[in-house]
Parts: structure tokens; C-alpha cells; sequence
């Protein structure tokens, strides 16, 4: 045994921290603060993103549901309500996954339901 006590290694501890108690060994505290900064930057970039993505599903699959009913009372060849109504479902869903947080695949089906929206009108 050395001979040391509890109470010798105290003073060692207390010199490594900084006058308020925590450890400023070169500037963690800004280190720290710097990353809940971007934290909070993030969370707010994904929460825009979740509801882009909603908002526009939702607005999508009202277009797409809109453009369906009215191809289908005309006398368009019944492929092209069909695919409004399949692509409003798409953008529906997109709308749906958005809100949960997957905005990529919401995006990715938004592409697709624009898309096969858009080849519907082709057929008419």
C-alpha cells in the first residue's frame, strides 16, 4: 500500500476541473453547446421536411382524386381515371409516411404518383 488516501487524491480531481466544478479543457462546454445548437437545427430541418412532405401528399392525392372524378364522368377511355386514382392513392400514401418520418420514400412515391398521374393524362 502506498500510504495514500481517499483525501489525497481529492485536490488532483478538483485542480483538473474548472472553477465552476466542470472540466474547460479547451472550451468543451462551447463544444457541447455548439452541438445542441445543431441538434436543435436538425430537428427542425426534419420536422419541415415531415410536414413538406405531408402537405404535399395530401394536396396531391386531392388533385389526383379531383382529376379522377372528373375523367370519369367525361369520355375518356376508363384507363385514365384509373390512373388518377392510382396515383392519388400513391401520393396519399407518400402523405402517410411523411407524417411517420420517411420522408425519402415519401418523396419517392410522390415522384411516382406525379408520375403515373401524368401518364394518365396521356391517355386521355
Amino acid at each position: 500500500m502506498s500510504g495514500r488516501t481517499d483525501s489525497d487524491a481529492e485536490p488532483a480531481i478538483a485542480e483538473a476541473d474548472g472553477p465552476d466544478g466542470h472540466d474547460d479543457v479547451h472550451g468543451a462546454d462551447d463544444m457541447d453547446h455548439a452541438d445542441d445548437i445543431d441538434d436543435v437545427e436538425d430537428a427542425g430541418e426534419a420536422r419541415r421536411a415531415r410536414w413538406t412532405a405531408a402537405g404535399t401528399g395530401g394536396l396531391l392525392f386531392l388533385a389526383g382524386c379531383a382529376a379522377a372524378l372528373l375523367r370519369l364522368t367525361g369520355a375518356s377511355p376508363a384507363l385514365a381515371p384509373a390512373a388518377y386514382a392510382l396515383g392519388a392513392a400513391l401520393c396519399a400514401l407518400a402523405a402517410v409516411l411523411g407524417v411517420r418520418g420517411r420522408t425519402r420514400r415519401a418523396l419517392w412515391l410522390l415522384v411516382a404518383g406525379t408520375a403515373v398521374m401524368a401518364l394518365g393524362d396521356q391517355f386521355d
